[in-house]
């Protein structure tokens, strides 16, 4: 007796079988929310990532700036918050334990109106004190879908893979 597996490699039962890709690509957006999370973020989008556009919060900005100059790319040049989080099906943020989250809220609220999730990774490599991860934590904690404190670097990459990026 055949098996399934040997039935469905027969020619009469090849018919049956789907010759597409079980999924399409998703559009990523990487988002680093601070200094620190931008050094992780320039290292990562060195690597050989197919479908993952990694953005950066330029420097002095803050929750009251429109949005339209909020984002930036990694060469520096200005990018509409709306337009990226609306051509994105998965958005991801990068913090680092200690550090101000509070932007997360703009990009939160973008999400919100495009009806997009929001993924937060929380970088915490020396596991640092409690306090220094709730001053960060605590400020994303309303906005995430889902909040990761990622220990290193290692993770953050293993995350993106996970996602398809």
């Amino acid at each position: 007796m055949l098996s399934e597996s040997a039935r469905a490699t027969r020619a009469s039962e090849s018919r049956f079988r789907i010759d597409a890709p079980n999924a399409r690509p998703r559009a990523i957006k990487v988002i680093a929310l601070d200094v620190p999370s931008e050094g992780v973020l320039r290292r990562l989008a060195e690597g050989a990532w197919e479908n993952a556009t990694f953005l950066r919060t330029p420097a002095g900005a803050a929750p009251a700036q429109p949005v339209g100059g909020w984002l930036a790319g990694l060469a520096g040049e200005t990018m509409n918050l709306i337009e990226e989080i609306a051509s994105a099906d998965t958005i991801v943020t990068l913090s680092t334990a200690g550090e101000n989250s509070e932007m997360a809220g703009v990009v939160a609220e973008a999400c919100r109106a495009q009806g997009k999730l929001l993924t937060a990774l929380i970088l915490d490599a020396d596991g640092g004190s409690e306090a220094n991860l709730l001053k960060t934590l605590v400020p994303l904690r309303p906005y995430a879908a889902m909040l990761v404190v990622a220990h290193g670097e290692d993770y953050v990459e293993t995350m993106l893979t996970a996602l398809r990026a």
